[in-house]
């Protein structure tokens, strides 16, 4: 959902459009830092969820918005149901799965023309065979009351520089730096007068367990936070690090220092869109395999990437920001 804020902003340029977004209850909180968004809809199905029955009628509910466009962004067929469902005259998106009937502004997807999936987003806002434009970053703002209000709630002490730790990635295992290499990071930034905080959803509690067992004086965010907080938290941090997930993105958008680890993952699809960021990746003949966990049994491209790397890059980045 952040990588749509470039589509979004180029969208917005025209002050003519408004912008109105439909998507998953996970990601729903994201568009509240989105300003061009005047309208969110919360899309009825589940992620793995087809149910032509709840799509359909999601759609109808749309017919009276008397929408001129839809942009659908998933490549998937049962995505592109609801704007058919909801008579919008034009349907835009990437061919994907066979979706000839159901988008009739359907573009076909060259690969070696837009390599970045943020370009993948943003060329739909523009006519077809555009392959020479330019993007804004995504941005997303942060409100100074909520964060207010995550600082009272949370009882946090700003006197400190915060080191803010990422461990997790809904994607799989092979995007997830070991957590004790986490924890050797955070226990010499401790040493050096820093105050980790370790943040994620719930399904990244036994990545936070575990950096919590090998080094002591951690903040445990994971899965204790709604979106917007963890928006919120990585706003006040002075530096994050963070695997190839949903928080790298945030926090590149949200203009922080970062260093992003990539395992099984490419840089060159889904890098973080900021001028802060550092990545850190090793070449092996494997890798990127794009898999959700290690073909080869090894994983080899997380496991072999010590934590000096980081730790290294980390130190650059400070110096530079």
């Amino acid at each position: 959902m952040v990588m749509a804020h470039s589509l979004f902003q180029l969208l917005k340029a025209n002050t003519n459009n408004i912008l109105h977004v439909a998507a998953p209850k996970s990601t729903l909180a994201l568009l509240q830092h989105m300003n061009e968004i005047g309208k969110v809809f919360e899309i009825p199905c589940k992620h793995d969820e087809f149910s032509l029955k709840k799509r359909y009628q999601f759609g109808k509910n749309l017919r009276q918005e008397h929408y001129d466009q839809a942009i659908v962004l998933p490549n998937t067929f049962k995505s592109a149901l609801i704007p058919f469902f909801a008579h919008i005259p034009l349907r835009t998106g990437w061919k994907g799965e066979q979706r000839y009937l159901l988008l009739n502004d359907l573009r076909k997807l060259d690969p070696k023309k837009y390599p970045l999936m943020v370009r993948r987003f943003a060329a739909l806002a523009f006519e077809k065979e555009n392959f020479s434009f330019t993007y804004p970053k995504p941005a997303l703002s942060v409100d100074p009351i909520a964060v207010k209000n995550c600082c009272e709630k949370f009882h946090l002490d700003l006197i400190r520089p915060v080191l803010a730790l990422c461990p997790g990635a809904a994607y799989g295992p092979a995007k997830r730096w070991p957590p004790h290499y986490f924890a050797e990071i955070a226990e010499q930034k401790i040493k050096q007068g820093y105050q980790v905080w370790i943040l994620g959803g719930p399904d990244d509690k036994p990545a936070a367990d575990e950096i919590m067992r090998h080094v002591s004086g951690c903040l445990f965010f994971a899965g204790t936070t709604s979106l917007n907080e963890a928006v919120a938290l990585l706003s006040l941090a002075a530096v994050i690090i963070t695997n190839d997930s949903g928080l790298m993105h945030i926090a590149a958008a949200l203009q922080k220092p970062l260093v992003a680890i990539f395992g099984s993952s490419s840089p060159k699809f889904t890098p973080p869109l900021s001028d802060h960021a550092k990545i850190v990746s090793i070449d092996l003949p494997c890798r990127p395999c794009f898999q959700r966990t290690c073909p080869l049994k090894h994983l080899r491209c997380l496991n072999d990437l010590k934590p000096e790397m980081v730790l290294n890059a980390l130190n650059e980045l400070m110096g530079k920001n």
